[in-house]
């Protein structure tokens, strides 16, 4: 692992070729299968090697219109309801995700930003009174 990142952060830019960056990045776990599941977490080989950037945005472009295509032609044969329900559904998916607040924080930040709101108008009004009697009394 610490010989690739030494790859990766070009500490060893002058002995690998373009070739062995290529391949390191295809020897990832997982990097090729699209049916692991997903965590939730970036993976640290995202921001590969520059030598492997050159060669993702080409993937990416061959990959874009078949990808688009497969979507456009699933998307276009669904009933309208089929597809309303399917993203009610998602909706509240991600919704059951999300980390609510409980009281006493939603209060606490309630707080925070009604004084916050409070302490900017303040400030702007005070500004905005301090230039109508400073060009009032410059233009007189």
């Amino acid at each position: 692992m610490s010989e690739e990142r030494g790859k990766r952060d070009g500490g060893t830019a002058g002995t690998s070729s373009p070739e062995d960056a290529g391949s390191a990045t295809d020897a990832t776990p997982g990097a090729s299968s699209a049916s692991a599941a997903p965590t939730g977490k970036k993976s640290p080989r995202r921001s590969a090697a520059p030598a492997s950037t050159a060669v993702a945005p080409a993937r990416r472009a061959e990959s874009q219109p078949a990808k688009s295509a497969a979507r456009s032609g699933a998307q276009g044969t669904e009933n309208i309801f089929k597809r309303l329900r399917r993203f009610f559904r998602e909706v509240l998916a991600e919704l059951r995700k999300v980390i609510w607040p409980n009281r006493k924080q939603l209060v606490t930040y309630t707080t925070v930003v009604v004084v916050f709101v409070a302490v900017m108008t303040a400030l702007i009004f005070g500004l905005d009174l301090a230039f109508v009697k400073g060009v009032s009394w410059l233009f007189g």
